[in-house]
């Protein structure tokens, strides 16, 4: 926030102390605030493109879990083929817990600590967690489950296009919108005062 008011301030004075050396101050300071509340560190890029990657994963990991648990093969090995057949980042957490079930550990508590892990996976994790306490089969509700992901993606799609088609337009209305100002209001106002005025 320092920076962005200090920003601000600098551009106004290089600008001069009117009102549009202020205005321009006031743009900067904003345009360097919002700037650097996106600014993130590498780290923290690289987690939120996992995230993106495994939301992306997600739903044909579901599709292929179904189908393996499906067969009647054991959920150790289910999950590791499965895991072994999608690329990272959803692949190596999925052999991960094959071997861990193969083990002997728990189902609900591997699914379960996946989903803590990685948030954009709690709803695999769920669906995993509920079938294995209750014992129904997990192919309809991974099935589910991969429906629900892809109809997401689809609506999350749709809005980018149109967020990007609004944005794309503002630009062309303040390019307009000075140029309409200028040739239809201003002429009214001006007809008007001078009728006023001649009526006065």
């Amino acid at each position: 926030m320092a920076s962005a008011v200090g920003s601000g301030l600098a551009a106004a004075l290089l600008l001069g102390g009117g009102g549009g050396g202020l205005v321009i101050g006031v743009l900067v300071a904003v345009g360097v605030h919002r700037w650097s509340a996106r600014a993130r560190s590498p780290t923290d890029r690289r987690a939120a493109l996992e995230e993106e990657l495994l939301i992306r994963q997600l739903p044909l990991s579901a599709e292929l879990l179904a189908a393996c648990l499906g067969s009647a093969a054991l959920p150790s090995v289910a999950v590791s083929a499965v895991g072994r057949s999608v690329g990272a980042p959803m692949g190596p957490r999925l052999v991960a817990i094959g071997a861990e079930l193969a083990l002997g550990a728990p189902p609900e508590l591997c699914w379960a600590r996946l989903g803590e892990q990685h948030p954009s996976l709690a709803p695999l994790a769920r669906c995993l967690v509920r079938t294995s306490l209750g014992g129904a089969p997990a192919a309809g509700p991974l099935i589910g489950l991969a429906q629900g992901q892809r109809a997401a993606a689809a609506r999350a799609a749709h809005a980018r296009v149109r967020r990007a088609a609004v944005l794309a337009t503002a630009p062309l209305g303040l390019c307009f919108l000075p140029a309409f100002v200028l040739i239809g209001v201003v002429p009214v106002v001006i007809g008007l005062t001078s009728r006023f005025t001649q009526a006065m």
